[in-house]
């Protein structure tokens, strides 16, 4: 039994009908649809260039073809791991052999104190979010977006794009500050402003207002209030840990996993945004597809007896504009950051180092430099900075020793 329409449900399901287990399977969730893909619901979907069945994972017709159930619009609200069974919120009950725990994560709201509950006022997770913003998306409408990550910067691309008055609003002091060096966050500040996008750094978000219950403006910490159609959260999100936690399974910070996929409950596994697992001794939670994926098909192999140690090096993207940005790695606790100048225009690459050692790249329209920098982390070379700062060096040329 899979629970979960995201990618990582679906990963798990692919792999193990090509690791040739045939067991029956049933997916639950809660969405309209079966699994399907969420990095373009701000990208292209938004704007309107790809249609839901551009998104699916696998054709509808292709589930029951491989012995795949589908549960569409149905709710597990319980575990009863003594039974091995689940219940769902029409009371009705199905067993298990196996429970894969897909269940994603929710994205953080704002308190209704502040005007978090006003109408207007939306998040972009899935499809039924894009649904009701893509309507919204017309020309001269004035868009704020509370929060600098990636989500809130492509939001705002497609609204530039499409021709609204955008206006992004981050507490930090300055965007991406949590995921990314000052390097690759100015790059994608002067990004925007040159699309028009009007970013308030260092700035504190005081209450959305509305006359009857639609939000209309947004105070901030100067004093002004800035007028508003719609506003979009990007404040990120929270693992769905809730139905896990409710079972008694272990959970900090996400479902506890072990580098097979199992949880605390060895008949239970868990994988993508939900799951939290060791890497290099620390515990992290990646929301990513890399992860979704590659955690999801450790799982499945777990299942099918040929048990393997997830071991990822994580990459991820994010298209804005004309820009493609690709990470490989992880930054935490780097040190020091070097720009390696791209051979193309806006193209230009940002690798972080603790010490001596290779930690993360972020290449922006630089495909080159983000498959090198992949390759490298995967074999453990780190080229030393000077190198790096070269645009002429063949940093390659390390892969073949």
């Amino acid at each position: 039994m899979v629970v979960g329409g995201g990618q990582a449900a679906a990963s798990t399901i692919l792999k193990l009908r090509a690791l040739g287990d045939e067991r029956p399977i049933v997916l639950f969730t809660n969405e309209k649809l079966a699994p399907y893909q969420r990095p373009n619901l701000s990208k292209k979907y938004l704007r309107g260039e790809l249609e839901i069945s551009d998104l699916l994972v696998r054709p509808l017709e292709w589930y029951p073809a491989h012995g795949v159930e589908l549960q569409l619009n149905r709710t597990i609200e319980a575990i009863d791991r003594t039974a091995q069974e689940v219940r769902l919120s029409d009371g009705s009950t199905q067993s298990y052999s196996n429970l894969m725990l897909a269940t994603g994560g929710e994205p953080r709201r704002l308190p209704a104190a502040i005007g978090g509950d006003l109408a207007g006022v939306y998040t972009l997770r899935d499809v039924a979010d894009a649904d009701r913003l893509a309507p919204l998306f017309t020309a001269g409408k004035r868009l704020v977006i509370i929060g600098g990550g990636y989500i809130g910067l492509e939001a705002a691309a497609v609204g530039a794009q499409l021709g609204l008055d955008v206006t992004l609003i981050e507490m930090a002091e300055r965007i991406l500050q949590r995921v990314a060096a000052k390097e690759t966050s100015d790059y994608f500040r002067d990004l925007h402003q040159r699309h028009a996008v009007r970013i308030l750094e260092n700035m504190q978000l005081i209450r959305m207002t509305g006359d009857g219950g639609k939000v209309s403006k947004v105070e901030i910490s100067t004093g002004e209030s800035l007028p508003a159609d719609f506003v979009i959260v990007g404040a990120g999100i929270s693992p769905r840990t809730a139905l896990a936690e409710a079972a008694g399974l272990e959970v900090d910070g996400g479902i506890l996993v072990d580098a097979a996929g199992r949880t605390s409950d060895p008949s239970i596994l868990a994988a993508g945004d939900c799951a939290t697992f060791d890497w290099n001794g620390t515990r992290i939670r990646l929301e990513s597809v890399q992860n979704a994926t590659d955690q999801g098909e450790a799982a499945a192999a777990t299942l099918a007896g040929q048990e393997s140690n997830y071991r990822p090096v994580p990459w991820f993207w994010s298209d804005q504009y004309d820009v493609k940005l690709q990470i490989a790695g992880l930054n935490r606790d780097y040190r020091e950051s070097v720009i390696r100048p791209g051979t193309r225009e806006q193209a230009m690459s940002v690798w972080y180092y603790r010490a001596d050692q290779l930690l993360a790249v972020d290449a922006m329209n630089d495909a080159r430099s983000f498959m090198t920098a992949k390759r490298l982390l995967q074999k453990g070379i780190s080229p030393s900075q000077e190198l790096v700062r070269d645009p002429q060096s063949d940093l390659k040329a390390l892969l073949q020793t």
